[in-house]
């Protein structure tokens, strides 16, 4: 085993954050891999500070340290004044653990939470001393493996990487791993095909050189397995029980800031309130909570072991979580704590929010609050299926004012489908409304307003929904700031729509793009993310240059017969659940949290074994309380629970 830590300690002293690089956080580890065993190579295509909180790959990076035949270390992107230096001194990317080129790793797995990061992923494995297209690689170069939300439409990157984990990485990392050592102990007589072949056998794993997408006058037609080892359709993993999986049990704690710079506890993966524009809490079903008791231990063992004093609960919709009450209370209240710790919870549903839980928040120091009710109206809730009325937000904003916060976040979403112009000034109205709720309270109360510019993605409803153009998006960005100017105590922000085109562009891509994003990384184009790099003209020039249209890939809607590039994955959602659910959105129709709702069969549930549950009362408000019931299994599932019930009929907020 080797290391470039001679070189590089130079070299770290010519840089911005040399911190960024030197590894030696609390936590950390320094594998050394023995004869047969498969080292693991885990890359965030993105800085260390951005990179580090990552909760994805410090579990798997664990779980692969506990196995007997595994090793693993740590990577990310090099900010580009080292990146220069590594490139002009031939040296390679390699792991912040024991700064080992990454060449000499068996496996480099990289986590994609957001298509702009792709030229990155491109400019890492070159980086790595490995062909950039999957085709040029031999049988001695390290396998390229990815996973993570983006990976549910692989396609883009398709030419680039070697297999795509689909769903949740607990189990599958360790199946991979046993492949990858069997591949190994062939010596000689080992074939890169061969492990290909191998990995296509692991459930939730996708190669994509086993597969021909098959265009038909510039249409894409299928996706077709090649090889009888390769399934027709790739199915995500889904770990049953998130009590089986306490992890990360030894969270790493970094020496210089980074963002999300606390102790972070999952408490439940999924979500059932069905927003129709989020991928995450499509994805991710069915819900899985941790047991309370277990997150309460997490919390204290972690706060002791890193000294942390802020502890953030974490899941698509914090507030929904069965125990909240219970352990944000007796985690502020813990006498071990001496009253110093903060707890954060992220993603904050409006209905969910009580008084009682700003009550136990705010024990400890104050942080800001975020809510996302997501559209300025009623009639566009309904549409997303955000099902949030106007008095669950201000009883919210109320709630987070009257226990002492001063400043309130709200997030919103713009370019969804059927939006009008009152919709999207109704995002002003609502702002003014919760300055003046804050006002009540405290003369310098403040709501910044947060817009984003709508990107359909895979397995939603909206998945056929042609996205608004660049300057559709400006137009109501300026419509919005027009109408906040004046208003004293709002602050309008918004993402850069040039951006959000660029992001579009890849979402609902095909294999075809790959040499779009090959072009545009060739040309100069990573850090896509950060706003000093991105360049919407880097992607336009390569879709011209590559004879594809930016009208095609982003702007169109799609139809019902349309092949989609990854009609071969499944997320456990059937097709024609999602699109029923678009037609109701058309019609403003909302759906139900399925909680409080027989089953509609979207397919998580029973297609994974995972127990269907609802209240056995209707909704209280504050929404995430109840006792809950049993009512059936995978493989024996009451029949009414796969009747689809009625949609809720439109309703006239008052």
């Amino acid at each position: 085993m080797t290391t470039i830590w001679p070189q590089l300690e130079e070299l770290l002293l010519l840089v911005e954050k040399p911190a960024r690089y030197i590894g030696l956080e609390f936590g950390s580890q320094h594998p050394t891999p023995g004869p047969g065993d498969v080292s693991w190579l885990f890359t965030y295509p993105d800085t260390y500070e951005v990179g580090l909180p990552n909760q994805g790959l410090q579990i798997l990076y664990e779980l692969v340290n506990e196995h007997p035949r595994g090793c693993a270390e740590r990577a990310y992107a090099p900010w580009v004044d080292l990146e220069a230096l590594l490139r002009s001194n031939g040296l390679p990317l390699f792991s912040v653990d024991t700064h080992r080129p990454a060449r000499e790793f068996d496996i480099i797995g990289f986590n994609l939470s957001a298509e702009l990061v792709y030229t990155n992923l491109l400019n890492c494995i070159d980086l790595a001393g490995v062909a950039v297209r999957a085709a040029d690689r031999c049988d001695t170069d390290p396998l390229i493996g990815v996973g993570g939300h983006c990976t549910y439409n692989p396609e883009p990157i398709a030419d680039f990487v070697d297999f795509v984990v689909l769903g949740d990485g607990e189990e599958v990392v360790s199946e991979i791993t046993d492949v990858v050592a069997a591949w190994k102990s062939l010596g000689d007589r080992r074939t890169r095909r061969g492990v290909l072949e191998a990995l296509a056998g692991v459930p939730g794993v996708y190669v994509p050189a086993l597969y021909e997408a098959v265009y038909v006058d510039g249409v894409l037609r299928e996706t077709r397995p090649l090889v009888d080892a390769a399934p027709a359709i790739v199915e995500k993993r889904t770990i049953a029980d998130l009590a089986d999986w306490p992890y990360p049990k030894q969270q790493l704690v970094p020496i210089t800031e980074v963002v999300h710079d606390r102790l972070n506890v999952e408490v439940f993966r999924g979500c059932t309130r069905g927003c129709r524009f989020c991928q995450a809490g499509m994805i991710t079903r069915p819900v899985r909570e941790r047991p309370a008791e277990q997150v309460r231990t997490m919390i204290q063992e972690g706060l002791a072991r890193t000294g942390y004093d802020e502890v953030a609960l974490t899941s698509l919709s914090t507030a929904d979580f069965s125990g909240i009450d219970t352990v944000v209370g007796d985690t502020v209240a813990d006498p071990a704590n001496c009253g110093q710790v903060t707890v954060s919870l992220p993603s904050l549903r409006v209905d969910a929010f009580t008084v009682k839980v700003a009550a136990s928040i705010q024990q400890a120091r104050r942080t800001g609050l975020t809510f996302a009710p997501e559209a300025g109206t009623w009639r566009m809730r309904q549409v997303i299926n955000k099902l949030i009325r106007e008095e669950d937000l201000y009883e919210a904003v109320d709630a987070a004012f009257s226990q002492g916060w001063r400043r309130v976040k709200l997030y919103f979403l713009i370019g969804l489908p059927t939006e009008t112009d009152e919709d999207t000034l109704g995002i002003a109205r609502l702002a003014e409304n919760c300055v003046k709720i804050g006002k009540r309270y405290t003369s310098s109360a403040s709501v910044t307003v947060s817009v984003g510019g709508f990107v359909p993605k895979a397995f939603t409803p909206f998945q056929w929904f042609g996205q608004n153009t660049r300057e559709e998006l400006q137009r109501k960005v300026y419509l919005l700031r027009d109408a906040t100017r004046q208003m004293r105590g709002v602050q309008l922000k918004w993402h850069e729509p040039r951006a959000t085109v660029a992001e579009g562009i890849v979402s609902r891509g095909d294999r075809r793009l790959g040499a779009v994003i090959e072009d545009v990384w060739r040309h100069g184009g990573t850090f896509q993310e950060w706003s000093e790099f991105f360049d919407l003209d880097l992607w336009l020039a390569a879709l011209e240059r590559h004879g594809l249209d930016v009208e095609w890939y982003t702007y169109r809607h799609r139809t019902e017969n349309e092949v989609l590039p990854w009609d071969h994955i499944s997320a456990g959602l059937h097709k024609d659940f999602l699109w029923q659910d678009w037609r109701d959105a058309l019609e403003e129709l909302g759906l139900e949290d399925c909680r409080w709702t027989p089953c509609y069969d979207c397919g998580a549930c029973t297609g994974y074994g995972i127990e269907h549950v609802v209240a056995s009362a209707t909704p209280p408000a504050g929404g995430s309380q109840g006792t809950w019931q049993e009512l059936g299994s995978a493989g024996e599932v009451p029949v009414q629970l796969l009747e689809r019930p009625r949609r809720l009929a439109t309703v006239t907020e008052q």
